[in-house]
């Protein structure tokens, strides 16, 4: 018998090349971002981050991002996500051609003092204006809060905080909110609770779980928010990625992981097969390590389970 699948609900969105590249050593050319970008696309993967507006002083990997949004078709750019932390940003996405905008800080002053430069509050006040120059782009904006959970300077994160942003009239116009375990902290209980009042108590948009496998609970976490009502849920590809800005940061939950756990419909065996393959050349370009245990798995010599690939 096929196993049931998990959930018809949450679509998986690759973040390999944004906050997948943030930490490497080593830079991926342009070409390689596009080259990439198309390989998921083909796969079956619905929505990618594929860069940012930081500053290429301080996040050298994501320095190009320009040039990759004026690679990309706009049947490409649809399905891709620029991240964001001005109005400026913005604007400059939007000329190169983005339509996709994740506006990011965190619930946490500390950490956003550290990301972006500024006080949680000078986010907040700043995005009525991010919101406004998407639409006039007609692009889509998602209000996306890191350190929900915990931030790596002050501890545990006040749900009753991030609730509140959530429900402040200046990030009304966001299409969907993101909530982010930046440190990859959160237990299940944790996750479960936060989105289910993020849900009941602000604005009817869909939510988006980020989550981060530092500690191991990145799947966990992810279902947990699953069932909750998050209806996209992020991963990178081999657990890349982690916060420059956050100490103590890992990677990010596996891209093979999260599918092989919430299997959609387009997501088989051949398809998994095909994901490692990319996986493993990606990885070894950029010299970092694969985190997927769903890869390991599937190079395991249990020959009569479908998802194990042939190497024959």
């Amino acid at each position: 018998m096929t196993p049931r699948p998990y959930t018809s609900r949450a679509e998986v969105r690759d973040v390999t090349l944004r906050d997948g590249l943030q930490l490497t050593a080593k830079m991926l050319p342009t070409e390689r971002k596009v080259e990439i970008i198309g390989e998921l696309l083909a796969l079956g993967v619905s929505a990618l981050e594929i860069g940012s507006m930081a500053r290429p002083d301080l996040v050298p990997p994501l320095a190009d991002t320009l040039d990759v949004i004026t690679a990309l078709e706009p049947d490409e750019l649809d399905r891709c996500w620029i991240w964001v932390a001005t109005p400026r940003h913005v604007e400059k996405a939007a000329a190169a051609g983005a339509r996709n905008f994740q506006y990011c800080f965190s619930a946490s002053d500390s950490h956003n003092k550290a990301n972006i430069g500024r006080t949680t509050e000078d986010s907040v006040a700043a995005m009525p204006d991010a919101v406004r120059i998407a639409q006039d782009a007609g692009g889509a904006i998602q209000l996306c809060i890191a350190t929900a959970f915990t931030c790596p300077f002050e501890g545990l994160t006040d749900p009753e905080r991030v609730i509140g942003i959530a429900a402040d009239p200046r990030t009304y116009g966001a299409e969907d909110i993101v909530v982010c375990d930046t440190v990859g902290q959160a237990i299940p209980t944790q996750v479960t609770d936060l989105i289910t009042g993020v849900k009941a108590r602000t604005p009817e948009r869909r939510i988006v779980f980020h989550g981060h496998d530092t500690w191991g609970l990145g799947v966990a976490n992810t279902l947990a928010a699953i069932d909750a009502g998050a209806s996209m849920v992020d991963g990178s590809l081999g657990g890349l990625g982690g916060c420059p800005f956050a100490p103590g940061a890992s990677g990010n939950t596996s891209t093979e992981d999260l599918l092989f756990a919430t299997r959609p419909d387009w997501f088989t065996p051949a398809t998994l097969a095909s994901m490692v393959d990319l996986t493993d050349k990606l990885l070894a370009e950029l010299g970092e390590p694969n985190r997927s245990r769903t890869a390991q798995g599937a190079r395991s010599k249990a020959k009569a389970f479908e998802w194990v690939i042939d190497h024959g």
